[in-house]
């Protein structure tokens, strides 16, 4: 009897042994879902959820649509502000072609509007050299001169300036230094200046002025 049981419990054991060793060698996987499955229904959870909130509230749509960020009280002085600078700078241009045309004295009404009504503008500065111009053509000579000084440090580096100042400094002044002076940085910046057609033909000097500027050239 004990002689027959040992072998059938020795197989039994090493069957068993061998079933282990197999499960060891190939283990078998575990299912498990596939991840990028269930990545996509996490990220497509919130997306279609903001969908739907938007669906359901077509108002808020509408209210950001309908926003503005300028109230009418700027709106209206915005307009306001453009309509001044339109009307300074339509005066500041007739102010250039009267000039240009020799009628000094309604050249120097319309510069001397722009400087009155829109001296808050930057640009009211080039008026102001218009106006000098006028001035020492009409025969105001020393309010001329004290404009063009006056400007020439508003507008330092404007060769117009310094030019004009140049030649009123030396043939009314009777100050060649500080004529040489002022005319160096003119033509520096703008050598045109040196050229008395430049003045008469382009810049449209008066008269009066550009026989100033001939007398400082020429030293006479």
């Amino acid at each position: 009897m004990g002689t027959c049981k040992a072998p059938i419990f020795n197989l039994f054991s090493s069957s068993l042994f061998s079933s282990r060793s197999k499960l060891r060698e190939h283990p078998k996987p575990i299912s498990r879902p596939p991840l990028t499955n269930r990545r996509l229904l996490l990220f497509s959870l919130p997306v279609s959820t903001l969908l739907l909130n938007n669906s359901l509230q077509p108002s808020s749509c509408c209210a950001l649509e309908s926003f503005d960020p300028v109230s009418p009280t700027d709106r209206k002085a915005s307009l306001a502000t453009s309509q001044r600078i339109s009307e300074a700078l339509g005066l500041l241009d007739k102010g250039r072609e009267l000039q240009a045309q020799g009628d000094f004295d309604q050249a120097l009404y319309c510069f001397s509007q722009v400087i009155e009504k829109y001296k808050d503008f930057a640009f009211s500065e080039y008026a102001r050299v218009g106006r000098a111009l006028a001035l020492y053509e009409v025969g105001d000579k020393e309010e001329a001169i004290a404009e063009l000084e006056d400007v020439s440090i508003s507008l330092k580096g404007y060769p117009e300036v310094h030019a004009a100042l140049a030649a009123a400094l030396y043939e009314d002044k009777h100050a060649p230094l500080l004529a040489e002076n002022q005319f160096t940085i003119a033509v520096l910046l703008d050598p045109h200046y040196s050229d008395l057609s430049y003045v008469k033909e382009t810049k449209h000097w008066p008269p009066s002025l550009i026989i100033s500027l001939r007398n400082f050239i020429t030293l006479s």
